[in-house]
C-alpha cells in the first residue's frame, strides 16, 4: 500500500507541471538576484575625470603639488576615486569634509557678485591679475558641494565618514602647519598658510593667539562646528549605503 501511496503521489505532483513533449518542466526555478545597475551614471564618471585630467596638471604647473594639501583639493581627488568604485565611504568622507566650507564659498561668491563681499574667501575670484583660465577652473568650489549631494544621494551615507575625514583632515593640519610656508606679503600663486593654519589671512599671520593653540583649535572646532552637523544632517535624510568599502 505505501509503494501505491508513494506513487499516487507522483502522479499528483506531476499533473501540477507543465509537459512539453515528453519532457516533463519544473515550473520551480532558483531565483538569483539581478545584476546591480551602476549607482553613478557613467557620463558623469567619464565628465568628472575629464575635468580632473584638466585641473591636476594645469594646477601643478601654476601652483605645485603643495596646492593638493588643501581640503578642497583633497577631496576632489578622493571623490575621482570614490565616483570609479563607487564607494559610499570615500564619497561621505569628502560630503562631512566640505560641504559645510564649499557652501559658505558659494555664499561669498554670490554675494561678491553683487559687490558686497562678506569674508574675503572668494576676493580671489575677482582679481584681474588672476588668471581668467585659473579662476574658471576653480569654479569647482561652487558645484562640488552639490555634487557631493547627489553621489551620497546615489550610493548612500557612510556614517564612519566624520571620522575618516576628521583623521585626513588633521593630517592635513599638521603637515600644513609644520611643513609648508607660513604667510608672507606678496605670495603670488605659491601656496602659503594651506588650510588656514596661521590664520585668515594669506599675507600675515594671525596675532590673537599662539600659532600652536591657532592649530589646535581648528582640529578640534572644525569637526565640531563643521563636520559634525553636516554628518546628522546626512545621516537622517540620506539613504543608508547598500554596501561598505
Amino acid at each position: 500500500m505505501s509503494a501505491i501511496w508513494r506513487c499516487a503521489q507522483t502522479s499528483v505532483g506531476l499533473r501540477d507541471r507543465p509537459i512539453i513533449g515528453h519532457t516533463i518542466v519544473s515550473t520551480t526555478s532558483t531565483q538569483y538576484p539581478a545584476p546591480a545597475a551602476p549607482g553613478i551614471p557613467l557620463w558623469l564618471k567619464v565628465a568628472y575625470t575629464a575635468f580632473m585630467a584638466v585641473l591636476v596638471p594645469v594646477y601643478l604647473r601654476n601652483y605645485g603639488p603643495t596646492n593638493f594639501l588643501y581640503f578642497c583639493d583633497v577631496a576632489l581627488i578622493i571623490t575621482l576615486v570614490g565616483i570609479w568604485i563607487e564607494s559610499p565611504l570615500l564619497i561621505s568622507m569628502c560630503a562631512v569634509g566640505i560641504i559645510a566650507s564649499q557652501t559658505l564659498w558659494v555664499i561669498d561668491f554670490l554675494s561678491n557678485l553683487i559687490g558686497h563681499p562678506l569674508t574675503g574667501l572668494t576676493d580671489y575670484m575677482f582679481m584681474a591679475d588672476h588668471s581668467l583660465f585659473l579662476r574658471s577652473l576653480s569654479l569647482f568650489h561652487g558645484w562640488l558641494p552639490f555634487l557631493l549631494v547627489y553621489l551620497v544621494w546615489r550610493l548612500g551615507y557612510d556614517g564612519r565618514g566624520l571620522l575618516a575625514w576628521t583623521v585626513v583632515a588633521w593630517a592635513l593640519l599638521l603637515i600644513s602647519f609644520f611643513l609648508m610656508p607660513p604667510p608672507r606679503p606678496d605670495p603670488g600663486l605659491t601656496p602659503v598658510n594651506i588650510d588656514y593654519v596661521w590664520g585668515f589671512n594669506d599675507t600675515e599671520a594671525q596675532h590673537w593667539m599662539p600659532p600652536v593653540l591657532w592649530v589646535a583649535g581648528l582640529m578640534i572646532l572644525l569637526p565640531a562646528l563643521l563636520y559634525a552637523p553636516v554628518h546628522f544632517l546626512l545621516r537622517g535624510l540620506m539613504p543608508k549605503p547598500m554596501r561598505t568599502r
